[in-house]
């Protein structure tokens, strides 16, 4: 658990749970990003946020390992530094912390758009 100073008044902590919710959260509201995964194969949906996210969270600092699926025909290094300046901003905006590193793993493509959007599916 992070401890933060509140001035005068006392400490806020957070659970490392809540900050991984929370770039969780971050994540999945830039387009492309297809789900969080916590393993090559498994998809997870937003019930389980944390789940693909790891976290370290020291006293003032915290440091975010992302585990992703994205969309298949994304641009990856642009989709990964907006999910980075995203999920920064997010987590130190709510929580006061400072994200020191968001680190990103593609851990696969989402094809399914792809076929729902009436082009076939590719053979591999």
């Amino acid at each position: 658990m992070d401890q933060q100073t509140n001035g005068d008044y006392g400490k806020v902590t957070f659970a490392d749970e809540v900050v991984a919710i929370i770039a969780g959260l971050a994540a999945m509201e830039i387009p492309g990003v297809s789900a969080m995964s916590s393993g090559i194969v498994e998809k997870l949906g937003k019930k389980n946020l944390s789940r693909g996210v790891k976290v370290e969270v020291g006293e003032k600092e915290a440091a975010i390992d992302l585990y992703l699926i994205v969309d298949y025909g994304v641009r990856i290094p642009d989709i990964s530094w907006n999910i980075q300046e995203n999920v920064k901003k997010t987590v130190e905006t709510m929580t006061g912390l400072h994200v020191i590193e968001v680190n990103i793993h593609i851990q696969g493509i989402d094809f399914e758009k792809r076929t729902k959007e009436g082009e076939p599916p590719s053979k591999v």
